[in-house]
């Protein structure tokens, strides 16, 4: 699959540049805003939520959630936006940020709603449309600015799905806190919490991995759907539906290796058995190593696309 890190560039690609994109006194910001972005943001959140807990204040829920969804996309993207496309300009990074990743759940949301139904299929159906929704978001959003290349692609398909992942979250987060019971603020501190760990390794990483395969096929400012476009959009699909069926394919292994005869019998009749605490806990294994192993096919992934674009970058250079 070519777009699994594929081929040296064309002829006529730009050169791969991975040298500091300005200095900051160029473009009038610093470095290091990043971390305390997120270090106030952080004790923001935990006071907020002490509070909460205290006083039982349910006006400080969406509060809540609100610091719990943004903190570790917009950190992010403050961190990539200083190291790598400082030169970008941040009215464009933010465009990317929030127009990007409004219009992208806006999308996904419409379309899952009218072409999505309950089905075996059902996950990798998720995948191809939020996929697109986010690349059509970002070429949107970027089309007017005058860059190209695998590093500004990374950075600027990363924000975009760091948007997504932050609205996203937000409403994972408002669904987390309804129960049955009242407001649930342990549930969602742990819906903010979890999310906000693989925030990187998700959506972000996924729209980066497209994003710098478009940037690097551009010309000028038009973009390209060239077979490698293509491909990797097919393959941070695939990667998106297994993310997203892990949790179904850890029952089913369990059911596989450990299940009872009782048990199977139940899910014959249609029941759902009552699990041991042995496929509870070989459930949490099965589902955290599939998470990691996904991960692990992305981040390699985008190594070999920088290693490759660098090495390019060095036989031009």
């Amino acid at each position: 699959m070519s777009g699994f890190g594929s081929t040296p560039p064309p002829p006529g690609r730009p050169p791969a540049d991975w040298s500091a994109p300005a200095t900051p006194a160029a473009t009038g910001t610093g470095r290091g805003h990043w971390l305390k972005i997120f270090l106030v943001g952080l004790a923001l959140w935990v006071a907020t939520v002490a509070v909460t807990f205290l006083t039982g204040n349910s006006n400080l829920v969406p509060t809540v959630v609100l610091l719990g969804s943004f903190l570790v996309p917009a950190t992010f993207t403050v961190w990539a936006y200083e190291r790598y496309a400082a030169d970008v300009g941040p009215e464009r990074i933010f465009a990317c940020f929030g127009v990007g990743g409004i219009i992208g759940v806006l999308g996904a949301s419409v379309l899952e709603t009218y072409l999505l139904s309950p089905s075996l299929w059902m996950y990798l159906g998720v995948g191809l449309i939020e996929e697109a929704v986010k690349l059509a978001a970002l070429i949107l959003v970027a089309r007017r600015i005058p860059v190209s290349g695998l590093r500004y692609g990374l950075v600027l398909g990363a924000t975009v799905g760091a948007g997504f992942a932050a609205f996203e979250s937000a409403g994972y987060a408002f669904n987390a806190v309804i129960s049955i019971k009242g407001l649930s603020l342990k549930d969602l501190v742990e819906t903010e919490i979890l999310r906000g760990v693989l925030a990187p390794v998700g959506h972000i990483l996924w729209t980066g991995i497209l994003g710098g395969v478009l940037f690097r096929e551009r010309r000028g400012t038009r973009f390209r759907f060239t077979a490698p476009v293509v491909l990797t959009y097919l393959g941070v699909s695939l990667l998106h539906a297994l993310w997203d069926s892990m949790s179904g394919i850890a029952v089913w292994l369990v059911a596989r290796t450990t299940a009872s005869d009782f048990q199977r019998q139940l899910f014959t009749l249609g029941y759902m058995p009552d699990p041991t605490k042995q496929q509870v806990h070989l459930y949490t294994l099965y589902d955290t190593l599939g998470l990691a192993l996904v991960s692990l096919g992305g981040l390699l992934w985008l190594r070999t696309l920088v290693r490759r674009d660098r090495a390019a970058g060095a036989a031009t250079g």
